[in-house]
C-alpha cells in the first residue's frame, strides 16, 4: 500500500511593516517599534508569550517583500536565502507592535539590525504564534527567564490580576540591564547577576529556584531561555519538585555557543530537546 502524499503546507501569511522608532532601555536591550500602514493586517492573539518570526534578507539582493520562500529556494543558493529569527511581541500600543533585541556586538543577524536600524526601514514577518496565558486559578505564579524571556515574562506580569501572588527570578548580566516591570505587588522580583554568559553560568537559575522558600498551593510556571539552563529548571522543577506538565511552560529560546541556525537544527537532535513529549 503506498503512503498517501501529504499536500504541501500553504505559505504562512507575511506581514510588511516600517520601524517607527528604536529605544536603548538597557545596555543589552534595544526595542523596536514597528508599524505604519502594514499594520492592519496583524492580528493579536491572548497569549502573553506570543512570537513573530522575522525574515531577514541580504540588501544586495534587492528582494521584494513579501517573500515567497518556497520560490526563492528553487532559485537561490542556500546562503542566499532569507533567514529567520523569532521575537516576543513585548507591547502593542497605538497600531503599533514593540519587539525587544538583546544586542551583544556585531555577531549574529537581528541584535546588529536591531542596533542600526532608522525609522522608515521595512519590517517583514509571520506570525503571530504563542501558547502560554497566565492561569487565573493558579494560587501562585513563577516566571524564570534570562534576558531573552524578559519580554513574554514583561507581558505575563502586566497580565496578571492585582491579586496575584508569585516570584520572578530574572538572570542578566549586571545590575545595569535591570528594567522596570509593572507587576501586582503580591509578585516579588528578583534579579540575578551572572557576568558575562558562559558554561559556569547555566546553572544559576535553577539554583536559585532550587534556593526559594516554596509557598503552598498550586504554581503556575513559566521558565524560559538558554537551553541549558532549562534542562537544569526541568530537574528542578519535576525532578526535585514533582510538578505536573499542566503546571509548567518550559523552552530554549536560544543555546549558549551556538548560532541561531543552529541552534534550531538541534531542535530536532537529542540535544536540542528540552522536554520531551509526554
Amino acid at each position: 500500500m503506498s503512503t498517501p502524499v501529504r499536500p504541501p503546507r500553504p505559505p504562512r501569511p507575511q506581514h510588511v511593516m516600517e520601524v517607527l522608532r528604536s529605544e536603548r532601555i538597557a545596555p543589552s536591550l534595544v526595542r523596536v517599534w514597528i508599524g505604519g500602514p502594514g499594520f492592519g493586517t496583524f492580528v493579536p492573539n491572548d497569549f502573553t508569550d506570543a512570537y513573530v518570526k522575522l525574515h531577514f534578507a541580504k540588501p544586495e539582493l534587492g528582494l521584494e517583500p513579501p517573500y515567497d520562500l518556497q520560490a526563492l529556494r528553487a532559485t537561490l543558493a542556500p546562503e542566499d536565502l532569507p533567514v529567520t529569527r523569532t521575537y516576543s511581541v513585548r507591547e502593542i500600543a497605538d497600531d503599533a507592535i514593540a519587539l525587544d533585541f538583546v544586542v551583544h556586538g556585531e555577531g549574529g543577524v537581528a541584535g546588529p539590525w536591531a542596533a542600526a536600524v532608522q525609522p522608515g526601514e521595512r519590517v517583514v514577518f509571520g506570525g503571530p504564534g504563542g501558547a502560554f496565558s497566565p492561569d487565573t486559578a493558579a494560587d501562585w505564579h513563577l516566571f524564570v527567564g534570562d534576558e531573552s524571556a524578559l519580554p513574554a515574562i514583561a507581558r505575563a506580569l502586566e497580565a496578571l490580576p492585582a491579586t496575584a501572588r508569585g516570584v520572578a527570578v530574572l538572570e542578566v548580566r549586571d545590575a545595569s540591564e535591570e528594567i522596570t516591570l509593572r507587576r501586582p505587588e503580591g509578585v516579588d522580583v528578583r534579579w540575578l547577576h551572572r557576568g558575562e554568559a558562559r558554561q559556569e553560568t547555566v546553572a544559576v537559575l535553577a539554583d536559585a529556584v532550587a534556593s526559594l522558600e516554596w509557598p503552598a498551593g498550586r504554581v503556575q510556571v513559566f521558565a524560559h531561555g538558554e537551553r541549558e539552563s532549562m534542562k537544569a529548571m526541568r530537574e528542578e522543577l519535576f525532578g526535585r519538585r514533582g510538578l505536573e506538565r499542566a503546571q509548567v511552560s518550559l523552552s530554549g529560546y536560544w543555546a549558549l555557543g551556538r548560532t541561531e541556525d543552529r541552534f534550531q537544527a538541534e531542535k530536532r537532535e537529542p540535544i536540542g530537546v528540552v522536554l520531551p513529549p509526554a
